[in-house]
């Protein structure tokens, strides 16, 4: 399965992605892991304004194939939601980096930036995940 891996962006071992522009971060999950849930029927957002530890459950998604916890890249606060998710789940399937974002931090600690992979670092890691 070949997923795609766009070299802006940085990653996590969870399969989120976050493209970071100054203070703010736009998260989502990555081709390979919409990929891996199949077909997403219901996601379950936080509200604007909630504040997230990094690596702690902010979102809930549903597929057909089970349900996945999906994990803050870095600190902050949640500015706003993707509510076109809210209707159109399918969107993360369709689009997992432009229609199928999930949220917009405003990122508290952009030291924790340290820990996250690289696109091609990424693309490494998912390799070694497939064989």
């Amino acid at each position: 399965m070949k997923s795609s891996v766009p070299e802006d962006l940085f990653y996590t071992k969870e399969h989120e992605w976050i493209k970071i522009e100054g203070k703010l971060g736009t998260v989502g999950i990555t081709d390979y892991a919409q990929n891996s849930l199949g077909d997403i029927t219901f996601v379950e957002m936080p509200e604007a304004g909630e504040v997230f530890n990094k690596n702690k459950v902010f979102i809930s998604i549903e597929s057909v194939k089970a349900a996945s916890d999906i994990y803050m890249p870095l600190s902050g606060k949640v500015v706003k939601t993707n509510e076109m998710l809210i209707d159109s789940p399918e969107k993360i399937n369709q689009s997992p980096y432009n229609e199928g974002w999930l949220a917009l931090i405003e990122i508290s600690d952009e030291e924790e930036k340290s820990d996250l992979m690289s696109g091609s670092d990424y693309h490494k890691y998912v390799e070694q995940l497939s064989k």
